[in-house]
């Protein structure tokens, strides 16, 4: 039976005006009457771009606060052409899931996150009319990604072409993913006992298909590996716009089938979920690492991602947790994120001293040795993140087993306020040099190339000169600039993306490593250990460009690649964080480990996993 036919839904004027990709043709042609796939066309830019079109029919599939979803139950024979389309209605929509409607309106091309980013666009119908023609109908089938009888994606390639795809070129649905899931845009789609790659965060879960079958290199914990030439476009990105997901591991399962609309937004396909999944748990446990032997020196990462005073005290818990229990309380620790005493209030402070005083109380709380720290307070808001956090680079060190930090306070340029001539050892730059037949530094801890162009609005690279009964050593805490909405998304319009700030980490790569080889210019035989967050895997550009020019040995590399990774993002799981020897040290027997107990978990101290190498310095 037909109901309300002919009754039209006039769009409310509540949302902001679209953002287009330029229109294919004249905008004030008489509409004319299309299909949905004749709207989606075989291409990321639809062939109507730009026309007026009309009684466009299909089934309601989803609603959300400007539009909804609708597909089309008799598709075409191409599968390269998607059958569904979103239907911009500006306000709530009058139509709900199940209802058949007519409609009419002009096809765009509408970029979810600006017109200068480098996110594709999503194919709509900008409502002008909505004919309800029935309720209640059959929603269209799923189609079925994963196992032994639905569509795989493509699990090396994401798009084997240059340049801008969204200027044309091959659309090959079969071998690039990008094109698989542009084909499938707007549809419902089906997966079927999902595992997740990644943790539930800022409502997105990363998940494979099938329990994973058929999937790229997997992890020893039950993750994806990120590899040059593979990320892995297998991967699936559920997300919460329609209904709530559960908090999820790694190793996590989807039991059964879930059901949702293929969207695009913000450089990525993603699921939208229609119903909340129910979770079977994995049972993932957070690994520890073996402490030092007598004779063995532990060097470790940790990063803090801002904590400052103001963090719950649970956060403190588990940061200190993961140092005393995970990391077995090594002797020194470079640490990377420490928020100053204010957080986030942009009020000037810099210090940050009292965080620091409570992470060394919460480590003692939780059975932890004694512990100092030394750092440079930054100058306020010039390095980099959010105004007001100030957070640095620093070296925490056991003060029980032989290792003493050498201090030497800076001499150099004035800070900005304070007595004439006092030196700010913000802005001075440390030096090596020769004292007692020995490298050595000017000042300790002192900052590398504070002014460098490099460093321009990033945090600073620190080092420290240490001795371990006796023996100097030379340590370089590192933050390199991260990836940030400056590169282009992996599944972006322009092929391949463009990662600019890749070049700012190679240049800050070739910056540290022309001080390792100061440092080696006065003592061959230097003890130096480069350490914390580069922002880059092993095979990246900088990291290679600081192993390579600097004669260090990156010690992620040692391990097998199933367990070599410190962070997951978007369910890539991928090593940036590192930790590098000079010859001097790794000729001695040492033993490097990352230890998984952030990034694979929803419910974590911080994103990434800290690192630790044991040295044997017996003898030294």
């Amino acid at each position: 039976m037909i109901h309300g036919l002919g009754t039209v839904l006039a769009a409310a004027a509540l949302a902001a005006p679209l953002l287009a990709v330029s229109a294919a043709g004249p905008a004030r042609a008489a509409p004319r009457a299309a299909r949905i796939h004749d709207v989606q066309g075989a291409a990321h830019v639809s062939p109507l771009n730009g026309a007026r079109v009309a009684r466009v029919g299909g089934v309601v599939t989803a609603t959300t606060v400007n539009g909804f979803w609708m597909q089309d139950p008799r598709p075409d024979r191409n599968p390269a052409t998607s059958e569904a389309v979103f239907v911009f209605t500006r306000g709530r929509p009058g139509a709900a899931a199940g209802d058949a409607v007519r409609v009419g309106g002009t096809v765009r091309e509408f970029r979810p996150d600006g017109a200068s980013s480098g996110g594709l666009s999503r194919t709509e119908i900008d409502a002008a009319e909505v004919a309800v023609v029935a309720h209640g109908t059959a929603l269209p089938p799923a189609a079925v990604l994963g196992g032994r009888h639905g569509l795989r994606a493509p699990t090396r390639v994401i798009d084997r072409g240059h340049g801008n795809v969204e200027r044309g070129g091959a659309f090959d649905p079969r071998h690039d993913g990008l094109d698989f899931y542009e084909a499938l845009e707007g549809m419902r789609v089906e997966i079927r006992d999902a595992v997740a790659v990644g943790p539930s965060r800022y409502g997105e879960l990363p998940v494979l298909p099938a329990n994973g079958s058929g999937a790229g290199a997997r992890t020893a914990r039950g993750g994806i590996l990120l590899r040059d030439g593979d990320a892995n476009p297998e991967r699936v990105i559920l997300d919460d716009a329609l209904a709530p997901l559960p908090g999820m591991d790694v190793g996590d399962r989807l039991p059964g089938a879930n059901t949702g609309v293929l969207d695009y937004a913000y450089g990525d396909y993603k699921l939208l979920v229609t119903a909340t999944p129910r979770r079977a748990a994995g049972g993932l446990a957070r690994e520890s690492t073996r402490p030092q032997r007598p004779g063995e020196m532990a060097v470790a990462t940790t990063a803090l991602d801002g904590l400052n005073p103001d963090a719950p005290p649970g956060r403190f818990t588990a940061l200190a947790d993961d140092i005393v229990r995970g990391l077995s309380s090594p002797d020194l620790i470079a640490v990377t994120g420490v928020g100053d005493n204010s957080g986030p209030d942009d009020d000037g402070t810099v210090a940050t001293d009292q965080t620091v005083a409570q992470l060394i109380t919460a480590i003692s709380a939780a059975g932890g040795p004694a512990y100092d720290w030394r750092s440079v307070d930054p100058r306020d808001n010039a390095d980099g993140g959010t105004d007001g956090v100030n957070d640095r680079s620093g070296f925490l060190f056991r003060t029980d087993r032989g290792l003493a930090f050498v201090d030497r306070p800076a001499a150099g340029e004035p800070a900005p306020a304070g007595p004439p001539g006092r030196p700010d050892p913000a802005v001075t730059a440390v030096r090596a040099v020769r004292r007692g037949g020995a490298a050595a530094l000017t000042l300790s801890p002192g900052r590398i190339a504070p002014r460098g162009a490099a460093w321009a609005g990033t945090q600073k690279p620190l080092a420290g000169e240490l001795t371990w009964r006796g023996s100097r050593i030379i340590v370089i805490a590192n933050r390199w600039y991260p990836s940030t909405g400056d590169d282009q998304p992996l599944f972006g319009r322009n092929q391949p993306p463009s990662r600019p700030t890749e070049w700012r980490r190679d240049a800050q790569a070739r910056v540290v490593a022309g001080f390792v080889n100061s440092v080696r210019k006065v003592d061959g035989n230097a003890r130096v250990i480069v350490a914390g967050d580069l922002n880059g895997t092993g095979t990246s550009v900088p990291v290679r460009t600081l192993a390579a020019s600097a004669g260090l040995t990156d010690l992620p590399a040692e391990l097998r690649p199933a367990d070599r990774y410190t962070a997951v993002t978007g369910g890539n799981a991928e090593d940036l964080d590192h930790i590098l020897l000079s010859a001097a040290l790794r000729g001695r027997r040492h033993e490097f480990d990352i230890v998984h107990r952030n990034a694979e978990f929803a419910d974590r101290a911080g994103d990434r996993d800290p690192t630790v190498v044991r040295i044997d310095m017996s003898g030294t």
